[in-house]
């Protein structure tokens, strides 16, 4: 396969409605779309990274420059007969988080390609790791009036999900009724985990811990800043309560996984693709996660399409030992999408791989001349 250009959008995808967390609040989500255009225009790929600047600190602007930077790279394979010379290029760019979402986006692209040419999926060009069928994925409550938290709740039980990830913030009545809102629906049948998104510090951490113990929270997904010195006493005090502590914000490249291993005090890590740096560093990790009996989930980031939704899907069919999966929320999400596909789960969340050629979606045209915008054309 021969690349002839590379082009990259930046892209808008509008929400059905305002979803906030204790970072953001948005109506839409700013992402970016990378398309691979090989054999003299027979062969497009494509592949779709999340910026988000309070996790790898990179903006659709700054991942735009990041694929500029690296698709000049001298080593860049713009023949590509086999997956081991786009591995063996990943694995040549620095391990750093800066462009994770960029090079998430730009492997993406080489794999939908690579995968579309030889009309294999892209789930072929990796080591069987799985036998099961189907995943089952959970859903998130995000932070709202008690009223529209009940609706949402509702919504999950009518369609048999049960496995909940509740959003919290600094509010602690706020919180409060979140917790009141998943009871009242499911009453004491829910596995539950709670993200805060770095919203606390240790006052208020302590403060909320009466709720984390009463409404029976399973696992507590990153509670502080990654460098608050309070992270390690809460840490103890949440293992006395049976709490897992997982790390989001803190995990974002191998050297942020080898210092949390080395330190201690997160016991699970929220893998997504977009914010390690695609398939073979997201796989790295996990390995090296699994080899220091430190667990995992795979997750998405709120707002992404059907690429990056069918890109992890794909890594979660290779992952049956992820603890959780939470994406493909794309029709409870987005009024467009930028796939003719609709790669949403089903009742009770069950998701059957995607058997189609590359990552297993098509663009929809005329979505990205809505939605989208190009930033970037480089030409082989």
């Amino acid at each position: 396969m021969k690349i002839n250009s590379i082009n990259v959008y930046n892209v808008s995808l509008p929400f059905v409605a305002e979803f906030a967390h204790s970072l953001r609040k948005r109506l839409s989500a700013k992402n970016i779309l990378v398309e691979i255009v090989a054999d003299n225009g027979t062969v497009k790929g494509y592949g779709e990274g999340a910026p988000r600047t309070y996790v790898t600190g990179e903006s659709q602007e700054s991942a735009v420059t990041g694929i500029k930077k690296i698709i000049k790279n001298q080593n860049f394979p713009w023949e590509i007969n086999d997956v081991s010379r786009i591995w063996d290029f990943i694995e040549s760019l620095p391990d750093t988080k800066e462009c994770n979402v960029g090079i998430c986006a730009l492997e993406n692209a080489l794999l939908d390609a690579l995968g579309k040419k030889h009309k294999k999926a892209i789930s072929d060009f990796f080591s069987p790791h799985s036998g099961v069928d189907h995943i089952f994925y959970g859903g998130a409550v995000m932070l709202a009036s008690k009223l529209k938290m009940i609706e949402v709740c509702r919504l999950f039980k009518k369609i048999n999900i049960n496995k909940l990830k509740l959003k919290m913030g600094k509010n602690f009545e706020q919180n409060r009724n979140a917790f009141k809102a998943v009871r009242q629906v499911f009453g004491d049948d829910y596995d539950l985990k709670v993200d805060v998104n770095m919203a606390w510090d240790f006052e208020l951490a302590l403060e909320n811990l009466p709720l984390l113990q009463e409404y029976n929270v399973k696992v507590l997904e990153q509670p502080m800043m990654p460098d608050d010195p309070d992270i390690a006493e809460f840490a103890e005090i949440l293992k006395e309560n049976d709490i897992v502590l997982m790390a989001d914000e803190s995990a974002c490249c191998m050297a942020d996984i080898k210092k949390l291993v080395s330190d201690g005090h997160y016991k699970m890590v929220n893998v997504r693709l977009s914010k390690c740096g695609g398939f073979r560093r997201s796989l790295e990790i996990i390995d090296y996660l699994l080899d220091n009996n430190i667990s995992f989930q795979i997750a998405a980031h709120l707002g992404e399409s059907g690429f990056l939704s069918a890109a992890g899907r794909t890594l979660g069919f290779l992952c049956e030992d992820s603890v959780y999966y939470d994406g493909s929320y794309d029709e409870y999400l987005l009024k467009e999408n930028l796939t003719k596909e609709n790669v949403t789960f089903g009742i009770g969340g069950k998701a059957a791989p995607l058997a189609d050629p590359g990552l297993g979606v098509e663009l929809s045209n005329e979505s990205l001349q809505r939605l989208g915008e190009l930033a970037l054309s480089i030409e082989r």
